[in-house]
């Protein structure tokens, strides 16, 4: 049984990740064993989950995932917890556009079986609250709305007359929680700032979302309707299943990018490659002057390289000794931030220089869901694997692709493959696409 709930919002900005956040500290200051776990794509609201949980931050999207994944991989990711706290994306009925709420919270509240508790910032109204609500609770009769958290009270009367217009909807106020300037986490041009750029920040920010959750929220309400949700059947997601025979012999390393300026990884892909016979060690690219020991295989994934530039130039003993290690024919996967990495140069400043192409940071951008298929072999992707991926940055490449490109979608070439490399900007969730995670441990083990 995996006590569940999700915590959904009319609209982003209502305060879903502060709320998430402080209920899973405040849960598991109580001796509650929680996990948290983000709709959508996200890599940034996850890392906050983290701090305040201290289990690995989880995704569940169906888009990049699969929908039959879903409750298997929240099983596996609840595993040995009391509870589970499942954040929204955007508003609770938004999903990939024209799709009628494809991968939507409500789509995976649905998938999940797990009732809602809405979020909304009542700073600037206060009946009118209750007819929000209500439309929230009835847009879909499929969709379980088990109550309401208040955020951004101005006052008691304010609270009072917000309660008073929702009592005759019948659906209770489980929290009702004031303004604090205390317990917001700093933006960036993409969203928050990650919680492991602010490390420190973050841990010390976690107690006090707790307390501020504490004191408005009632925790054993909460625990209630998270306790109704219908029993989860069915397997837990085992890695092992998804990646199949594990090659014999020494398990080689993979170094896999992390620190300030790579912050985005999912948690499935390093447990892949482990199940695929590969050690995934940590590789911070400011810090670090050489790979480690035994390395045979490199994974840059995303983060913040541009707010990072002049440290990860600074460090060129690192970058020659992956510089070296690539032309080597060393296997290589690099998304989004490890594409702008293993570039020539970022903003004018040197880079690793594997790739003939410049980067730098832009105005504009690209977010949203892709569908791309492979054009040819590569160390990731035998041609024509077609997979389901999420693009999110402002940065440009140019050039934008290579001789032979790692993804095609739309009519667009994307990033630079060879038999012992990938880079691109798309990330794809290898849970979704094991066959990638396999491919390369083979590559890796190969080596």
């Amino acid at each position: 049984m995996v006590a569940r709930i999700v915590v959904a919002a009319p609209a982003s900005g209502h305060g879903k990740t502060t709320v998430t956040t402080g209920l899973l500290a405040a849960l598991r200051e109580r001796g509650v064993a929680v996990t948290g776990h983000k709709v959508g794509p996200d890599f940034i609201d996850p890392s906050y989950h983290a701090v305040a949980t201290g289990t690995p931050p989880r995704n569940l999207d169906p888009f990049l995932q699969g929908e039959h994944r879903l409750v298997p991989l929240l099983r596996h990711g609840a595993r040995g917890a009391d509870l589970a706290v499942i954040e929204g994306v955007m508003g609770m009925f938004d999903g990939a556009l024209g799709t009628e709420g494809y991968a939507s919270t409500a789509h995976v509240a649905k998938l999940v079986s797990a009732p809602v508790v809405l979020v909304v910032d009542a700073s600037a109204a206060s009946r009118s609250v209750a007819a929000l609500v209500l439309g929230f609770a009835r847009y879909d009769p499929d969709v379980e709305l088990a109550g309401v958290i208040l955020n951004k009270l101005g006052s008691q009367r304010h609270e009072d007359e917000i309660r008073a217009a929702l009592r005759p909807t019948g659906i209770p106020v489980l929290g009702a929680l004031r303004r604090s300037e205390d317990v917001h986490a700093p933006g960036r041009h993409l969203g928050l700032v990650p919680a492991g750029e602010r490390e420190g920040e973050a841990r010390r920010l976690s107690p006090r979302l707790a307390e501020w959750v504490r004191g408005g929220v009632d925790l054993d309400a909460v625990v209630r309707v998270a306790r109704s949700a219908a029993p989860l059947g069915g397997p837990l997601w085992n890695p092992a299943d998804e990646v199949g025979a594990v090659a014999s012999g020494p398990r080689p390393v993979v170094a896999a990018a992390a620190g300030e300026a790579f912050t985005f990884r999912y948690t499935e892909t390093a447990e892949l490659l482990s199940a695929a016979g590969v050690d995934v060690v940590e590789l911070d690219p400011i810090r670090d002057s050489a790979l480690p020991e035994g390395c045979a295989g490199l994974y840059f994934g995303g983060g913040f390289p541009e707010m990072h530039v002049a440290d990860l130039s600074g460090n060129t003993a690192l970058r020659s000794a992956v510089g070296a290690a690539i032309a080597r024919g060393m296997p290589v996967v690099a998304e989004c931030a490890g594409l702008l990495y293993l570039c020539r140069e970022l903003d004018g400043l040197p880079m690793v220089g594997a790739l003939d192409a410049t980067a730098r940071m832009t105005r504009g951008g690209a977010l949203g869901y892709r569908r791309a298929t492979a054009p040819a072999d590569s160390v990731l992707a035998a041609r024509g694997v077609a997979v389901t991926g999420h693009e999110f940055h402002r940065t440009v490449v140019e050039p934008a692709h290579g001789e032979t490109a790692a993804w095609e979608w739309d009519d667009r070439a994307d990033g630079f493959a060879t038999p012992t490399l990938h880079a691109s900007y798309l990330h794809v969730h290898w849970a979704g696409h094991p066959e990638l995670a396999r491919r390369f441990a083979t590559a890796v083990h190969s080596g």
